[in-house]
């Protein structure tokens, strides 16, 4: 590591941790008032005082990516954006990079992104309590073969699933999940054997489960394709400044009537049409990233 890489960080990594307890106390007060006094009245009182603290925290965060880099972004947005819809928002995932990247191009624009985190995660200091005080639902995230072994691990999935959209009708809500279900590397994408491209194959069983849960409450997909140009950077590499551009690109897509009220854990042909649509959607998001990827080439 250089010296001036040392430097930034020492400078940098401080404000961003005070930047987050700044907002997450008031954040972690809110919450344990919600669990003490567990009524609807209570909850309607602290959601927007709640999502306000968090878009704050955002609104920070990004206002330091842009003093303290040169990245630069080009955001290509097809979509009517409202701040109190409900979508369900699909990305492709390559780095830890991708969610400051994503906060910044929604936030204030849609409802708060809310995040299926892995259950370990809630152990993560200060902000795991936070997430979940912002109702941000942890799951099991189990494989397949974890699955066929013991279905009961599926169904509890589902059910988190279940529990959280129930929470999110009550509100304006944008539901993000990243479909690969992990981040892409070479590695991954080689043992997948992918028939993409650029990405890895989607996992379609927690998208079901949302549109099982609120299909009818939500009003649109927000497709987003993320590309860095200059390679998958790490969150090192952008506190560095190493990352020179990020190109994303955001389209409106309709929810597929056919597709929200399926049973996708019982239903084989139901499971097999909803794959298919996933499977198409993701070849467009792979040539979508190659067009981005490659029209950054031809321009440098």
């Amino acid at each position: 590591m250089s010296v001036l890489l040392g430097l930034r960080i020492a400078f940098i990594l401080p404000l961003i941790a005070a930047n987050t307890l700044l907002h997450a106390v008031p954040v972690l007060g809110l919450g344990l008032v919600k669990a003490v006094l567990p009524f609807a009245a209570v909850r309607r009182a602290c959601n927007p005082l709640l999502t306000g603290l968090a878009e704050n925290w955002i609104a920070v965060n990004t206002a330091m990516m842009g003093l303290f880099t040169a990245t630069a972004f080009e955001v290509d947005i097809d979509a009517g954006l409202r701040r109190d819809g409900h979508y369900l928002v699909l990305a492709n995932h390559q780095s830890w990079v991708d969610i400051l990247v994503l906060q910044k191009v929604f936030n204030r624009r849609v409802p708060l992104l809310r995040f299926f985190l892995k259950r370990q995660l809630f152990w993560v200091p200060v902000l795991g309590l936070a997430w979940w005080a912002l109702d941000f639902p942890f799951m099991g995230r189990y494989t397949h073969r974890q699955v066929a072994k013991n279905p009961e691990l599926g169904r509890r999935d589902m059910e988190a699933t279940r529990r959280a959209c129930a929470k999110f009708r009550d509100i304006p809500v944008s539901v993000m999940n990243f479909v690969e279900g992990t981040r892409f590397t070479p590695e991954k994408h080689a043992g997948q054997v992918s028939p993409y491209r650029h990405l890895l194959k989607p996992k379609s069983g927690g998208v079901a489960f949302v549109l099982e849960a609120m299909g009818e409450g939500l009003h649109a997909i927000l497709d987003v394709t993320i590309a860095y140009p200059g390679g998958r950077p790490s969150m090192i590499d952008l506190i560095a400044n190493r990352v020179p551009e990020v190109k994303v690109q955001v389209r409106q897509r309709p929810i597929p009537a056919e597709l929200v009220a399926g049973d996708y854990q019982g239903d084989r042909a139901f499971r097999a049409r909803f794959q298919q649509w996933m499977n198409g959607l993701w070849q467009e998001k792979d040539a979508a990233l190659a067009r981005l990827l490659d029209t950054a080439r031809r321009g440098a």
